[in-house]
């Protein structure tokens, strides 16, 4: 008789075989998130540092464009870029020739006519003698009377067609009316100009303007009499001027209000000068408000929002603010937040909302830095 080997326990090993295929399958359990450390900033009201500046030119008060009275070429052009002329001083001439010939021509046709009234008056006197003596008639004389008015007139015509043709002779000489400074040159010699061309432009000495433009949020806030302080680009002492006029209306591309500034003429910079305008209506310096960093601040669909933390359970939750405007490196906020808030001020980027985190602490420090 043949003995056999059998097992015992068979079903029960091939369960635990069973059983530690399966552990050697599984995942392994999840690492737990890093508890992230974070800056943060304790929200209160301080007082508003920045005010808004403006970079503005200085241009004179009263700039003209001046041009001849008259058509023609210009032969000569004696005023230059940059050069300051005085009052009656000659900037450019024209051809004069075509002028002088016609000019001959009315003096010559008031000689004719000069010469026309006199004989027309020597008649009319014999012809009143004549009368006297009733060798002619009534009629007749009333005829050299006539007569005698009509070369009268053509004799006054005469001088004032000599008169013009003068003083059209005259306007071959542009000649600067006032004392001031030449600004731009828009024709040059051999070039044939209209009447009326500008061919120099000239910014008249007197009064300066500093000129600038504000947006069209912040136009109505400017009135003229307003305070105006006035810096130098390169530096110097800080003037002060007033607002004289505001445009009535926006500039048609940059939709902007521009605001000219009357400032002393003898301590102002030079004409064309940069300067930087801060019109004291627009300051709001030493105002209260409430401001946070730059690096606090993330974007949150269509708005801006900041990382809140609760001091209890040391965990985070998004909280959406309203920027008003930047005060240097600062955000100004205009509603979302109240005094008293921490407010994740780094590390804004690897948050999510309800995440545990631990408050930064500066290891150089000597104690522990206060949330402030």
């Amino acid at each position: 008789m043949t003995a056999s080997t059998s097992n015992p326990f068979p079903g029960r090993a091939w369960l635990l075989l069973a059983v530690l295929a399966l552990a050697g399958c599984s995942r392994p359990p999840a690492a737990e998130e890093p508890l992230r450390a974070v800056k943060v900033v304790q929200v209160g009201t301080s007082a508003y540092d920045t005010e808004p500046e403006f970079s503005a030119e200085v241009k004179a008060r009263v700039e003209s464009r001046l041009g001849f009275r008259v058509a023609g070429k210009i032969a000569r052009r004696q005023a230059e870029l940059g050069q300051h002329v005085q009052a009656g001083q000659v900037l450019a001439q024209l051809d004069p020739q075509d002028f002088r010939l016609a000019a001959e021509g009315a003096r010559a046709a008031h000689a004719a006519a000069l010469t026309n009234r006199d004989l027309s008056l020597a008649d009319l006197k014999r012809y009143r003698e004549l009368r006297e003596q009733n060798f002619i008639s009534g009629a007749d004389l009333e005829r050299r009377e006539s007569t005698y008015k009509a070369a009268q007139a053509q004799l006054e015509q005469a001088q004032a067609q000599l008169s013009a043709q003068g003083n059209q002779t005259s306007y071959t000489s542009l000649v600067a009316d006032v004392p001031g400074i030449v600004t731009a040159i828009e024709a040059e010699p051999g070039q044939v100009v209209a009447a009326g061309a500008p061919v120099v432009r000239i910014a008249q000495d007197g009064a300066r303007d500093v000129v600038f433009a504000v947006p069209e949020d912040r136009a109505a806030l400017v009135k003229p009499g307003s305070p105006v302080a006035v810096r130098g680009w390169s530096g110097g002492g800080e003037l002060e001027g007033k607002v004289r006029e505001v445009a009535a209306s926006a500039d048609a591309v940059t939709r902007t209000y521009s605001v000219k500034v009357a400032i002393d003429a003898a301590t102002a910079p030079a004409l064309g000068a940069t300067v930087y305008a801060r019109p004291k209506a627009l300051s709001h310096n030493g105002t209260p408000v409430l401001k946070l960093p730059t690096s606090a601040l993330r974007q949150e669909g269509s708005g801006s929002a900041v990382w809140v933390l609760d001091p209890a359970s040391l965990t985070v939750r998004s909280q959406p603010v309203q920027v008003a405007t930047a005060d240097g490196n600062e955000a100004v906020i205009a509603s979302g937040l109240m005094p008293g808030m921490l407010v994740v001020a780094a590390g804004v980027h690897v948050l999510s909302p309800g995440q545990k985190v631990s408050i930064y602490r500066d290891k150089s420090a000597a104690a522990p830095v206060a949330v402030r």
